[in-house]
C-alpha cells in the first residue's frame, strides 16, 4: 500500500509517501522555527496561517520526490490530534478535501502513536515493549502491547520536558528553540556543579513534574550577579541535564519493573538529547534493556512516522469518513476505533 501522510500539529508542515508502513520513499518537513523564534516560542495564529501556505507545495513535493501521482495512492494518514488545534484543522482539511476529491480511503492517526512507532520504520520492534514519548508538548510513558494496544502508565503533570528545556534556556538567554543549545553546552560541562532539584522522584508514581524543575532554575539565577557566561554556562546546563535525564531514566525502569519488560522504545523530539540518549543506552547495558531510539532524522515532528499506523488500519479496513475532525486533545488510549482491530 502506497500512503500519503500529512502532519501539521504544532509549527512544522510535514508529508511523506510511505510504501506498506515501512519503506519511506519521500519525507518532506517545512519548519517553523526561525519564524517563532523571535516570539521566543509557537505562536498558534502564526502556526496556522503558515501551514495554510504551505501545505499545498509540501505535498506536492512529498508526491514528485517519491515520483508517484495521486492516482497511485491508496490511502490518506493524517495526524488529527492532539495539538493546535487551528494548525492541526490545515492538515485534517487537506486530507479530506484529497480523500473526497481522487476516492482514497482516510485515518486519523494519533500523533503521540506516530511517536512511538517511528522507529518502526527502520526496525520493526517486537511486541510488548514500553514507550517513552518526550517532546515539547509530551512526557508520557506506554504499554505497547501492539499497534492500537496502549495504556498510560505516566505522564507529566505539568510542564512536558521539551518545554522545560526551552524556558530554562530562554531564562539562561539562550536563543529560542534552546533545548538543542543546553544539550551542546551540556557536553563540556561538569553535571555536579549546580544542585537542582528531581521533581516527583521518589513519589511512588510514574508521573513527571518538569515545572519545578524550571521555577529552581529561575530562584538559582535571581541570585546570581548575572546570567552564567563561559565555563559556568556550560556547568550550569549540564547540571540542569543531568537532573532531567535522572528523572526521565529511573522512572522508565520503574515502569520497566512494574511491567515486567525488557524492551524500550523511545521516541519524540527530546529523544534526539545526546545526554539523554547515552543515559538510556547505559541503562540498557546495565540492565539487559533491549533498547530502541528513534533515528534522529524522525525524532521531530515528521509525516512518515504517520504512516506505521496509518497503513495498519487502513489495511484493517479501519477507516474515517469526511466527518472526522481534528482534536486538540485525545487520549490515546481511548479511540473506540482500535477495538476494531484483530
Amino acid at each position: 500500500m502506497l500512503v500519503l501522510a500529512i502532519e501539521t500539529s504544532c509549527d512544522e508542515t510535514a508529508a511523506a509517501v510511505v510504501r506498506d508502513g515501512r519503506s519511506i520513499l519521500s519525507s518532506v518537513v517545512s519548519s517553523q522555527v526561525a519564524i517563532h523564534a523571535e516570539y521566543g516560542g509557537v505562536v498558534p495564529e502564526i502556526a496556522s496561517r503558515k501551514h495554510l501556505e504551505m501545505i499545498t507545495p509540501v505535498v506536492r513535493q512529498a508526491l514528485d520526490e517519491a515520483d508517484v501521482s495521486l492516482a497511485e495512492i491508496e490511502g490518506i494518514a493524517v495526524t488529527r490530534g492532539p495539538g493546535l488545534l487551528g494548525a492541526l484543522l490545515v492538515g485534517v482539511s487537506m486530507a479530506k478535501s484529497l480523500s473526497l476529491a481522487c476516492t482514497i480511503p482516510l485515518v486519523g492517526v494519533h500523533h503521540i502513536e506516530g511517536h512511538l512507532l517511528a522507529g518502526f520504520l527502520e526496525q520493526p520492534v517486537v511486541f510488548p515493549f514500553l514507550g517513552l514519548v518526550v517532546s515539547g508538548g509530551h512526557t508520557h510513558l506506554y504499554r505497547v502491547d501492539g499497534i492500537g494496544r496502549y495504556r498510560i502508565l505516566g505522564r507529566t503533570i505539568d510542564d512536558a520536558v521539551g518545554e522545560a528545556y526551552d524556558k530554562s534556556a530562554t531564562l539562561l538567554g539562550l536563543a529560542y528553540p534552546g533545548g538543542a543549545l543546553i544539550d551542546r553546552l551540556a557536553q563540556s560541562g561538569n553535571p555536579l556543579a549546580v544542585k537542582l532539584p528531581r521533581p516527583l522522584l521518589h513519589d511512588g508514581t510514574l508521573n513527571f513534574s518538569f515545572s519545578g524543575l524550571k521555577t529552581a532554575v529561575l530562584t538559582h539565577l535571581k541570585k546570581q550577579p548575572a546570567l552564567p557566561q563561559g565555563q559556568e554556562l556550560h556547568d550550569f546546563c549540564a547540571s540542569f541535564q543531568a537532573a532531567v535525564c535522572e528523572v526521565l531514566v529511573k522512572k522508565t525502569v520503574a515502569a520497566l519493573q512494574q511491567e515486567g519488560l525488557t524492551r524500550l522504545v523511545v521516541g519524540g523530539g527530546v529523544a534526539c538529547n545526546s545526554g539523554l540518549r547515552a543515559s538510556l543506552q547505559k541503562m540498557s547495558d546495565q540492565r539487559g534493556v533491549e533498547l530502541h531510539l528513534a533515528p534522529s532524522k524522525l525524532c521531530g515532528d515528521n509525516a512518515a512516522m504517520l504512516a506505521v499506523a496509518g497503513d495498519a488500519y487502513l489495511s484493517a479496513g479501519c477507516q474515517d469518513d469526511l466527518a472526522m475532525d481534528a482534536t486538540a486533545t485525545w487520549p490515546l488510549d481511548q479511540v473506540a476505533r482500535w477495538e476494531q482491530l484483530p
